[in-house]
C-alpha cells in the first residue's frame, strides 16, 4: 500500500497520507514521500493548489513511535533524531515556501508533527472530531517540524508554551477559537469536500499574487517594517508584469469576471 496516495482533479492536488492502521503516523517511507512530492510540486505549473489530508480517522498523529523505537534499539538511525535534519526539516522548508495554496483538510487527531505540518498549511478546515495535540514533550523531546515557529505566530506565545509544555489536547471548538482553525465545518464527513472546495477556489484566482502574498508574510514576520516595505515594491514589480493583473484590471473596468490563468 502506497504510503502517499496523489490526487489530481484539474489544477489541486490532494496528498492523503495512507497509513490508516496507524493513524497516518510518519515512517521513513511516507516521510520521503511527502518530503520528495512536496518539493517536486514547487515547480509543477499544472498544481495550482495542493489538499493536504489523512486516511481514516485521524489526519497524522506525527512520528511513527514503533519504528523509532527499533531505531533506537538498534542503533540504525544513527545519530538521535537524525530524521529531523533529514526529512521534517526539508519538509517544512518545502510547505512553508511552497509558491502555491495549501489546504489541511484536518479530520481528527493532529498531533506531534502531524500537528506541525498542519499548522504549516495556508488554511485549515476541522470538523466535530478533530483535535490538536502538541506530543512532543510527553516522549521527553523539544518541538520541531517548525513548530517553535508556527504556533506562536498563530496562537501567542504564552499558548504556545501551554501547549507545548503541557501537551494537553485541544478540541476542535478551541481550536477555532484561537486560530488554529481556520473554519470549522458541522460534520466530519464534510471536512475534506469543503477543503477540496477552496483549494478550487484558490486554484482558480490569481495564484502569482498569491505566492507573492505568502512571500510578503513571511518576510514582515521577521522583518523591520522597510524590509516589509522593500518586500511589498518588489512583489507588486512582480505582480505587475503579469498577465492575470492585466486582465483582471481590464475586466474589473469592463465589469466583467477575471480569469486567472497563474502567469
Amino acid at each position: 500500500m502506497d504510503p502517499l496516495l496523489v490526487e489530481r482533479d484539474g489544477a489541486v492536488v490532494t496528498l492523503t497520507l495512507n497509513r490508516p492502521d496507524s493513524m497516518n503516523s510518519l515512517n521513513v517511507d511516507l516521510k520521503n514521500a511527502l518530503r520528495d512530492t512536496v518539493a517536486a510540486l514547487a515547480t509543477d505549473d499544472a498544481c495550482r493548489a495542493i489538499v493536504v489530508t489523512g486516511a481514516g480517522r485521524a489526519f497524522c498523529v506525527g512520528q511513527d513511535l514503533r519504528e523509532h523505537v527499533a531505531g533506537l534499539e538498534s542503533d540504525a538511525e544513527g545519530p538521535p533524531l537524525s530524521t529531523v535534519v533529514e526529512h521534517y526539516n526539508p519538509l517544512v522548508l518545502g510547505l512553508a515556501g511552497m509558491p502555491k495554496p495549501v489546504v489541511a483538510a484536518v479530520r481528527g487527531m493532529a498531533a506531534g508533527a502531524g500537528a506541525s505540518l498542519a499548522l504549516l498549511a495556508d488554511f485549515r478546515i476541522g470538523g466535530p472530531k478533530t483535535a490538536f495535540l502538541m506530543a512532543f514533550a510527553n516522549v521527553g523531546l523539544a518541538a520541531d517540524s517548525g513548530a517553535s515557529f508556527t504556533l506562536p505566530r498563530l496562537v501567542g506565545q504564552a499558548k504556545a508554551m501551554e501547549m507545548l509544555m503541557l501537551a494537553e489536547p485541544v478540541p476542535a471548538a478551541e481550536a477555532a477559537r484561537i486560530g488554529l482553525l481556520n473554519r470549522l465545518v458541522d460534520d466530519d464527513e464534510q471536512v475534506l469536500p469543503a477543503a477540496k472546495e477552496l483549494a478550487a477556489r484558490l486554484a482558480a484566482g490569481p495564484t502569482v499574487a498569491y505566492a507573492q502574498i505568502k512571500r510578503e508574510l513571511a518576510a514582515a514576520a521577521s522583518g523591520s517594517l522597510a524590509d516589509a516595505l522593500d518586500v511589498e515594491a518588489a512583489a507588486q514589480a512582480h505582480c505587475g508584469q503579469t498577465e492575470d493583473h492585466r486582465n483582471a484590471t481590464f475586466a474589473f473596468v469592463r465589469k466583467e469576471k477575471p480569469v486567472f490563468n497563474g502567469r
